[in-house]
């Protein structure tokens, strides 16, 4: 087992003071002392610190809930499995844990609630779980499913409305009050305003997934003084791909200044330098050589020597500014020189994670989205976002989607997305960093950047590395020829799964259900967000006196975790956050995921990368969307679930093409994926404006969209009524 020495380095002055985001709700204070313990007598109190005045959740000391919760597997329950607890596994707590025993953040939750939890949890992802039960739901209290199954067994009377004890909830409550996004994503029934689950985050309100790159090959391929040389080079295939951006004219694009202190102005200056992908098109036949010192020239000119001899910058820095097209000229001078890179015949420019699993092929698309400007490509529900207009949009019935995939596949055709992607018999692209013949994959920071520590050799100065957004033309209502920007789709908000309290479950004994209730309201206190995140605090770092070590992170004070932590973290889960979080502790299965943990989990490489980003979203150089009703409803965040009826429901499921066609499950089908791999392969679909066409009309889109559209509008004439 790697051992986190290697890894361990002083948390110091690269975390970001950020500021808090608009919409982020009540900020969560870290509670000095951790204290836990709920007193002695015949009733707990749901609030271990405290009630606040109103709430009445009382129940006796020892009440049992039955929680059939989990996140998707044996190994991501409350209870330790076999497989995870062997004959018995120590953790930085100094308890041993055995097959079956609830886990650490579990036995806390029963201390500090004074309940006893009997663990009924199959295994099994949400769906299957619910499904489980679903005919006997007598048997458990809380139990998992996905929010359209919860809501829709919760309007047919089979599960609790949590909407009719908010009252006696003033956490969770606050919570909601604060994030209207996330009141209207939880909402079943805007008559009555009914709540069925508590919802799941994996980390709220901040970005989730950007663009990462072999920094070092981007280093050695644009930096330094005079021409690029190299012993030998590829010829850059025929031109397919044609320029996206302006040929001539001056774009100004907001950047953070390279000391990331404030928000500054660069000018792409084409009519000095031109157009990089028109004129390499121009050119004819390149090979790498000419083609990376054409792109240098182009640099120092559409910039005006902006980034120096660290041409680099232009994606990498603080201050970076780049596009699709210049995207596209450095994967021609990736790619046509493997030899000076990896010493192989070959580099594959971009690619998946797993190029033969469609939950991972889908971030192709999702990246051409922010490539090219085309909202819904990572939409919180479907393909939807919500439009300057106040209306709900269909990115599938769109023909700039289409146009904006026909741009990936000429990259396709170029050879800069891997062979995999195209051909997934070919290779396996999950090696492909470890092997060094990858360059660039769109992904989650932490989970990836590991690799720098496992896979890739730093010794030899390999590095991989978050980038900035790229610069794309978004129409975001302002202006009719669209706005230049940074503008990211990739935001946090509810996940499309959580936790329901069963009414057969808890009907005839009210402790159960103030004790479920109870549960759900500690997830939102000081207390709760830290344990349900961090776990107990045996495994957080702590002061003399008992309070926790705390560092600055988003604006607000959070728990370090302790250096035991860090070493099990490797030991066990090779640095992997989320599976050691959820394999070991038991924490991160529901509620908010605090993503302070996992910034201190990422390596020392995947901070710096992310920390590019965080300020320049803190700055507000890179837009999002935002978790409440924005004044430009363009910005406003689509909720994770609409409260569309059964007979609704019904109707939409059977519009088969959309749900069939456009799957990012693995193993799914999506029309999206083959598009950029192949171009159109359906018989109906022969250009962008038939794609979108079909989508709309053969194959019910423009009646899915009406059926949402009344959902989104019950649902804001809802919001309005509570204010």
């Amino acid at each position: 087992m790697k051992s986190f020495k290697h890894f361990s380095k002083t948390l110091v002055s690269s975390l970001l003071g950020l500021t808090l985001l608009a919409g982020c709700g009540p900020s969560i204070q870290v509670q000095q002392g951790g204290g836990s313990s709920t007193p002695s007598g015949t009733t707990a109190s749901a609030e271990p610190q405290g009630q606040a005045e109103g709430g009445e959740l009382t129940y006796e000391a020892g009440t049992v809930l039955r929680m059939a919760t989990g996140y998707n597997s044996p190994k991501t329950g409350l209870s330790f499995d076999a497989e995870t607890a062997g004959n018995g596994i120590t953790l930085p707590d100094g308890n041993t844990y055995n097959t079956g025993d609830l886990k650490p953040t579990w036995q806390e939750v029963e201390k500090v609630l004074n309940i006893k939890i009997e663990d009924k949890y199959q295994g099994n992802g949400a769906t299957k779980e619910f499904e489980y039960w679903k005919e006997r739901l007598g048997e458990v209290d809380l139990v998992s499913g996905t929010a359209a199954l919860l809501t829709e067994n919760g309007e047919a009377g089979s599960l609790v409305n949590i909407g009719e004890y908010l009252d006696k909830m003033p956490n969770f409550k606050a919570y909601l009050d604060a994030n209207p996004i996330v009141r209207l994503s939880i909402t079943g029934n805007t008559d009555t305003g009914a709540i069925y689950f508590s919802p799941y985050f994996d980390g709220v309100n901040d970005i989730e997934k950007m663009p990462l790159m072999r920094i070092d090959w981007l280093e050695k391929l644009l930096d330094g003084e005079g021409e690029f040389t190299a012993a030998a080079s590829k010829q850059l295939q025929p031109a397919v791909y044609q320029p996206y951006m302006p040929t001539s004219g001056k774009v100004e694009i907001d950047v953070v200044n390279a000391a990331g202190t404030a928000v500054e102005k660069v000018t792409k200056d084409y009519d000095t330098a031109g157009n990089i992908v028109a004129k390499m098109n121009e050119a004819g036949t390149l090979d790498g050589v000419a083609a990376v010192n054409m792109f240098r020239k182009y640099i120092d000119e559409a910039y005006g020597g902006y980034y120096g001899t660290k041409r680099s910058d232009l994606f990498q820095g603080q201050n970076a500014a780049w596009d699709a097209d210049e995207l596209v000229a450095l994967l021609r001078c990736v790619v046509a020189n493997p030899q000076t890179l990896n010493g192989t015949d070959t580099i594959q420019g971009l690619f998946s994670r797993e190029d033969d699993n469609t939950a991972r092929r889908s971030d192709m698309f999702r990246f051409a989205g922010h490539l090219f400007g085309v909202r819904g490509m990572e939409s919180r529900q479907d393909y939807l976002y919500v439009g300057a207009d106040g209306q709900l949009h269909d990115a599938r019935q769109e023909e700039e989607t289409y146009k904006a995939l026909e741009r990936m596949n000429a990259m396709v055709k170029e050879g800069l997305i891997s062979k995999a992607y195209v051909d997934m018999s070919t290779e396996n692209s999950g090696t492909y960093l470890e092997n060094d013949l990858g360059f660039m994959h769109y992904d989650y920071n932490q989970t990836q950047t590991i690799l720098n520590e496992t896979k890739l050799q730093k010794d030899q100065g390999e590095k991989y590395m978050a980038v900035m957004i790229p610069v794309a033309r978004w129409y975001d209502g302002t202006n009719a020829d669209g706005v230049y920007m940074h503008f990211t789709e990739s935001w946090r908000s509810v996940k499309t799964d959580g936790w329901g309290i069963s009414k057969a479950g808890v009907s005839s004994d009210e402790n159960k259900l103030n004790a479920a209730l109870a549960l759900i309201d500690f997830a939102y206190t000081p207390k709760g967000m830290v344990l349900l995140s961090y776990g107990p605090d045996a495994f957080i770092k702590t002061n003399a006196d008992g309070s926790y070590v705390t560092f600055d992170f988003n604006g607000t004070q959070q728990p370090v975790i302790s250096d035991a932590t860090k070493e099990a973290l490797w030991e066990l889960a090779s640095g992997n956050y989320t599976n050691f979080a959820r394999y070991y502790l038991g924490s991160t299965l529901s509620f908010v995921k605090n993503q302070a943990f996992e910034y201190q989990c990422t390596t020392d490489i995947g901070q710096e990368g992310a920390g590019h980003i965080s300020k320049a979203i803190a700055l507000g150089v890179i837009k999002h969307p935002e978790l409440g009703l924005a004044s430009n409803s363009w910005y406003t965040s689509v909720p994770t679930v609409l409260p569309t009826t059964t007979v609704e429901n019904s109707t939409i499921g059977g519009y088969t093409e959309l749900t069939e066609k456009f799957s990012t499950a693995k193993g799914g089908e999506n029309i999206l994926c083959q598009i950029i791999a192949a171009g159109y392969t359906d018989a109906a679909m022969k250009d962008a404006a038939s794609a979108a066409d079909t989508v709309k009309n053969a194959w019910k889109g423009a009646q899915y969209l009406s059926i949402k559209n009344g959902a989104w509008q019950r649902d804001t004439d809802y919001y309005k009524s509570l204010h």
